[in-house]
């Protein structure tokens, strides 16, 4: 992000493939490497990460995204944050009182605003001068922030609200934090927050994340119900989307499987590539399944009706949004299917409509798009200049990616989309 620009830039998502026009990032720092083996089960990974080769991979998904959009960052927006001092006393407090960690305030208070901000994001150690400390299996008092790189869960933007969520996971509890400071700065941004701890008094049942939110269009939402979103959470997001606007609105809800744990999200199994294309994952989104679509239709403000409905392609279908589903892994082998859905082969993020960004390791995946009409340009022509992705036609731009997806996502959980053109 350009610091020096003063313009506050005005929270607007209506779709999932709109122009991308801001978005915000978290670069992956020593938060990442601070894991053992023995505690990636903890911090949400099923294996611990390279950070220099995942570090290389992600420059060439930031220098792809500042190609064509606003790109803010994390780091610099909390370092602004904390320059204020009735802020940084508010998000210190807060992060003490909520992770059991009040004897470090005073601490933490005189720190310099980079370091501060250091903190924050890569944990911090353990003082142990108690019997009791020194014999916890435990090496901080805040643990570092090993998934914000995927900056999609914490917040979620719809229409011009910031929805700050209620993660799922006490190890991620801080980065929803840091994105309310950040929001209700009104340093940067133009837009109503919502706060889903707040919302909720803090109700353990009450769980959402980003990667299950989609906005298909000014009046639709899709939300995944799994492991990371409960019922009691969609049922908190209706309500509030109950209040914007009049006339009707719908919310489909997919139900997702507990297991394989690739399933996290709705995007790793559905994503919008264009107005009228979507990358699916086939077993769970096209075939028959145990896992309900549900159909939520909202009149005036009010949930006028529940039902059943047969799959998120054919309901979209009678809200006038025909989908050609593209399929992942390609249509040929089941086994090539599960294989790249396991690497993000499903997580896609729109720079425009049909233009998208996708890993380059799901090779059958892109075999597909490229015959549905995606022509397929690495990252590396685009960072260069060697292709123009505003002349370009249908696209997926490819990234390499060995570290990256060892976290558990891709490019559309990486990146939390701030505003899109309203086409």
């Amino acid at each position: 992000m350009d610091m020096t620009e003063n313009r506050k830039c005005t929270l607007q998502i209506q779709s999932e493939t709109g122009k991308l026009e801001a978005v915000l990032v978290h670069y992956p720092g020593a938060e990442v490497e601070n894991m053992t083996p023995r505690h990636a089960q903890r911090a949400l990974y099923s294996d611990i990460l390279n950070l220099s080769i995942a570090r290389r991979e992600y420059d060439q998904l930031l220098a792809v995204l500042k190609k064509t959009s606003t790109v803010y960052e994390v780091v610099d927006l909390l370092a602004e944050v904390l320059e204020h001092e009735h802020l940084k006393d508010d998000l210190v407090r807060r992060v003490c009182t909520t992770e059991q960690a009040m004897e470090y305030i005073d601490y933490l208070m005189d720190l310099p605003v980079p370091n501060l901000t250091k903190v924050l994001i890569e944990g911090l150690p353990l003082r142990v001068n108690t019997l009791t400390d020194f014999l916890r299996d435990e090496y901080y008092a805040l643990k570092p922030l090993y998934n914000y790189y995927f900056t999609r869960d914490p917040s979620a933007v719809i229409g011009n609200n910031a929805l700050v969520c209620k993660m799922a996971n006490s190890v991620r509890i801080r980065e929803s934090l840091i994105m309310d400071a950040i929001f209700k700065s009104d340093l940067f941004f133009n837009g109503n927050v919502v706060n889903g701890y707040d919302l909720s008094q803090n109700d353990p049942m009450v769980k959402m994340e980003g990667g299950d939110i989609l906005v298909i269009r000014d009046d639709i939402l899709l939300i995944g119900n799994g492991m990371r979103t409960s019922t009691q959470g969609i049922d908190l997001l209706t309500r509030e989307f109950c209040k914007t606007g009049s006339g009707k609105k719908h919310i489909i809800v997919q139900q997702l499987p507990e297991s394989p744990e690739s399933f996290i999200h709705l995007d790793m199994v559905f994503t919008m590539l264009d107005d009228d294309k979507a990358m699916v994952y086939k077993p769970l989104i096209m075939n028959n399944t145990p896992y309900q679509t549900v159909h939520m239709q909202i009149d005036n403000g009010k949930v006028t009706k529940i039902s059943s409905a047969s799959g998120i392609l054919s309901l979209l279908r009678k809200l006038g949004i025909d989908l050609l589903p593209i399929v992942c892994g390609g249509k040929s082998d089941d086994w090539d299917q599960e294989r790249e859905q396991w690497h993000s082969g499903a997580n896609f993020l729109a720079l425009a409509p049909g233009k998208v960004i996708s890993y380059a390791r799901n090779i059958h995946t892109l075999e597909e798009l490229d015959k549905n009409g995606f022509e397929v340009v690495k990252a590396a022509d685009i960072i260069n200049g060697q292709r123009d992705i505003t002349s370009a036609g249908n696209c997926v731009i490819t990234l390499e990616g060995s570290e990256l997806p060892r976290g558990g996502g891709g490019p559309r959980c990486m990146t939390m989309p701030l505003r899109r053109t309203i086409e």
